[in-house]
């Protein structure tokens, strides 16, 4: 039977989708405030697909017709996708003559010293297709070099011969001025039409060579990919009746319209975790808990963030590359560079699907190989027969035997025990039960150093935090995390297996405006100040205005980046035009300086470029307070499951319970939460409890555990 939701089929219905590598997750939000969720495994062939499909199902469960749907807010990971995979279009470069090496030259720098068995990733234009022109713009934007329109259209010519599908344009100091790029690109629609284009003035107007190049090439190498994607998203559901404009998550978790994302895909590489991290931040300042760790763990990847006054860290910069990715503050030249915002999140090849191997040298591996959602773990019966860590944790009793997803997911624990009998313990000399906790623990390790990434090595403690685990396998591993670093307590969301998506119900529509000034803060003009506001500021309005926001429901957050004379970095100062001065830049500087070096200096201070982030406030956001939440069952039904919580420890039996079942009252482990759409393991020692907002409480050491009730200040 159909489940109803209350109130008339008109009500406005917004509708949350996450592409990961193994499910897309869907979340319903109705006009009532209502949560609901879906699940559906991805289709790599054509992400669409199971985008598509979800949002029919889900449509159809509930009874709402497709044209209540007001919104599409879209999470994908088909941009650092086509760049895993190479998938992305042959993409030419023309550039300032002679600067066609500087993809191969980058920052000199190495990611890891004395690793004399690094390689260098392959730029993603290969030098035959990086062609100089001659132009030259000088720093201050004086034209040096007049523009050779007769050697741009060669290029262009020869590019086209060599079958590129794609073209980026990079000048010298084009950020300065951009009226060579600008002709350049009119060039190339002119001789040919028919291909994608994309000049670094439009894409990232700022100083650095590198970076800009870098990030210029990569939004090129994704534009057809992004492009074809979002197309033919539009138009699938268009053809199932529904026509609400689609908004997609971007790299720092706010929101572009598609037909943006379409033309500036590098804005939304690292779109795919956002959505969590944004939701996680939300939870915890609806909670009082204001500093946290966000831990996404899915079926291909996990992914951690730190979240600081309610807010997640961001960066200015990253590098995306294979393995762990981080952003590029003490890692550099790993990968490919994009210069965008973005959550600063670590991500490593640790997830359900991930694969356990025995390497050549006879230690046990698990990932980044994954078995994706085809053919899935060994237990899905589909083709695979090698062990994952889902494998793993149905083994040892962790995750239901017979079938998860509420009983849509059929298992077989057969098969997972002869996967990792025949590729793990047996070639390793031990029995099945320590070969799946040793899976187990690799993954862990694994998981325990992107959290790392974020907290220790960014000068943060862990001990100090919560841990927000999320995703489909967060709360199967989250608690023996915690304890491996320390952390006192494990947040576990409602719908926490779809929170990603959740997550994005959140944020809001957010453009950014950029103009690099290079003005030593002496010199600092109060009126040429004002008059630069305004530019961005009209330009905001007009952007926002298309978007459909009139002005009362805008915002704006202005930032200054300022560096100290000669340094190569910038820092980013938050202030208000009505009451900024030098003065204040300057405090406000020296204040942030202090506060990540540990000091701060009297050298000079220069403003360097103007950033605002011009923000379109979506009506009907999540609140956490105030959201009800559709309980879907799982397959469970008061069981008791056997199961194995340590190496060389005997099975012990465990209760199976729903999340309604917990109370504020701590409650003692060992103990399995089982939920339509994740699994939340309460191991010996631990304590659980539920708040009054539907959040699952881990005490990590049973003798710390508190009522739920209680927050942090």
């Amino acid at each position: 039977m159909r489940e109803v939701v209350d109130g008339s089929p008109g009500d406005e219905v917004r509708i949350a989708v996450d592409i990961g590598g193994t499910f897309t997750d869907l979340a319903l939000m109705t006009g009532d405030g209502r949560l609901h969720q879906g699940k559906v495994s991805t289709t790599p062939d054509d992400p669409s697909r199971a985008v598509v499909a979800g949002i029919a199902e889900l449509l159809s469960r509930l009874n709402l017709p497709p044209s209540s749907v007001k919104e599409v807010l879209h999470g994908t990971t088909v941009g650092s996708n086509a760049i895993l995979q190479r998938k992305g279009s042959r993409t030419g470069l023309i550039t300032t003559d002679g600067f066609r090496d500087i993809l191969e030259i980058g920052r000199i720098r190495m990611p890891v010293m004395f690793d004399l068995t690094w390689a260098k990733p392959a730029p993603l234009v290969p030098r035959r297709l990086r062609l100089g022109v001659p132009e030259r713009i000088a720093a201050d934007g004086s034209v040096v070099t007049p523009l050779d329109e007769e050697a741009v259209a060669a290029a262009v010519q020869e590019l086209i011969r060599q079958d590129v599908e794609a073209i980026a344009i990079c000048f010298l100091n084009s950020y300065r001025n951009s009226a060579h790029e600008r002709r350049a690109e009119a060039i190339v629609r002119e001789v040919a039409p028919g291909l994608a284009v994309c000049a670094s003035c439009s894409v990232l107007p700022e100083m650095k060579e590198y970076e800009r190049t870098s990030t210029t090439v990569v939004n090129a190498y994704l534009l057809r990919t992004m492009q074809d994607y979002l197309t033919r998203l539009e138009n699938s559901l268009t053809e199932i009746g529904l026509r609400a404009p689609v908004l997609v998550m971007t790299s720092n978790g706010a929101m572009l319209p598609a037909r943006i994302a379409a033309d500036l895909p590098v804005f939304v590489v690292g779109s795919g975790p956002a959505g969590g991290v944004i939701g996680g931040a939300r939870l915890g300042a609806a909670r009082g808990d204001r500093d946290l760790i966000v831990f996404d763990m899915g079926g291909t990847t996990a992914k951690a963030a730190l979240v600081e006054g309610g807010e997640p860290i961001m960066t200015t910069e990253y590098e995306f590359r294979d393995g762990i990715s981080t952003s590029s503050r003490f890692i550099k030249a790993g990968g490919y560079m994009l210069k965008v915002p973005a959550i600063d999140l670590a991500e490593v090849g640790a997830g359900g699907g991930s694969l356990a191997m025995i390497d050549p040298g006879g230690l046990l591996r698990v990932g980044p190989e994954s078995a994706g959602a085809d053919p899935g773990p060994a237990c899905y019966r589909n083709g695979n027969e090698r062990p994952t860590v889902t494998d793993a944790n149905v083994a040892l009793g962790f995750l239901n035997p017979e079938a998860l997803a509420g009983g849509q997911l059929p298992i077989d624990r057969d098969a997972s025990i002869d996967a990792i009998n025949t590729h793990a313990a047996r070639p390793l000399g031990i029995d099945v039960a320590a070969a799946a906790h040793g899976i187990r623990e690799v993954a862990n390790a694994l998981m325990a150093r992107a959290i790392r990434s974020v907290t220790v090595e960014r000068g943060r403690d862990p001990r100090d935090l919560s841990l927000v685990a999320m995703g489909g396998n967060g709360g199967v591993h989250a608690v023996d995390i915690a304890r491996q670093l320390g952390i006192p307590r494990v947040l576990v969301p409602t719908l926490s297996g779809v929170f990603s998506a959740v997550g994005m119900m959140a944020s809001d529509v957010e453009h950014m405006f950029l103009r690099t000034i290079l003005l030593p803060l002496d010199a600092f003009d109060p009126v040429e100040f004002a008059h630069w506001i305004a530019e961005l500021d009209a330009a905001a309005a007009a952007r926002l205005a298309g978007d459909g926001y009139p002005p009362e429901r805008q915002d704006r957050i202005w930032t200054a980046e300022l560096r100290y004379e000669g340094q190569a970095s910038e820092l980013p100062v938050r202030f208000v035009p009505a009451l900024v001065t030098a003065t204040t830049l300057a405090a406000d500087f020296a204040a942030a300086y202090r506060e990540l070096y540990g000091y701060a200096d009297e050298s000079k201070v220069e403003l360097v470029k103007l950033r605002l982030a011009a923000r379109g406030l979506r009506d009907r956001r999540l609140d956490f307070a105030a959201v009800k939440v559709e309980q879907r069952p799982s397959a469970a039904h008061g069981e008791t499951r056997m199961v194995s919580f340590g190496r060389g420890e005997e099975t012990r039996p465990t209760p199976v319970i729903t999340r309604s079942s917990l109370s504020m009252v701590p409650r003692s482990g060992p103990l399995i939460i089982e939920e339509f759409d994740a699994t939340i393991i309460v191991p010996p020692g631990a304590a659980v409890a539920r708040d009054e907002l539907g959040t699952i409480i881990i005490d990590v050491d049973q003798d710390a555990a508190t009522p739920a009730t209680k927050r942090e200040g």
